[in-house]
């Protein structure tokens, strides 16, 4: 006897039957209207670090990507609470709550690149094969490896 897999259904079928799936989009749907509104009252250099997370009960949680920008919102949350009552979807917003949360994706320090022309390469090998001290020794050769070839 051999497994028959099930034939594959279309996003949009899945969406339409599997009751959480539904719920799950409609929920993600929802967010994304959220922030669309939270966005247009917000200003420019603060939209992209200040995301929705939920709204339940008259209370916005708001992620923001560091303390820096969650001061700066802290300060104009009378303002912004204000704002967002005034629109049909957050007509019974009581409080707004920020939430410190740096991005997902590590970001990494600028690291120091060695950028050595070739005759430089050249100068500090040949200064190397003159030293007696293996580790000043070893030192040079790898930092004469970072040449450029061709220059």
């Amino acid at each position: 006897m051999t497994f028959r897999p099930l034939p594959a259904k279309a996003p949009a079928a899945l969406m339409r039957e599997a009751k959480p799936l539904k719920a799950l989009f409609n929920q993600a749907q929802r967010i994304d209207r959220l922030q669309h509104l939270l966005e247009s009252q917000l200003q420019p250099a603060a939209r992209e670090h200040c995301h929705v997370a939920s709204w339940r009960e008259g209370c916005l949680l708001l992620i923001v990507t560091d303390g820096h920008w969650a001061t700066r919102l802290r300060y104009q949350q009378r303002r912004l609470l204000r704002q967002l009552q005034t629109l049909e979807e957050f007509a019974t917003l009581t409080k707004i709550l920020f939430k410190v949360q740096p991005p997902t994706a590590e970001r990494r320090a600028p690291g120091r690149t060695i950028s050595l022309s070739s005759s430089a390469a050249e100068n500090i090998q040949a200064t190397a094969e003159g030293i007696t001290d293996p580790k000043l020794r070893a030192a040079l050769e790898r930092l004469a490896k970072h040449g450029q070839p061709g220059e």
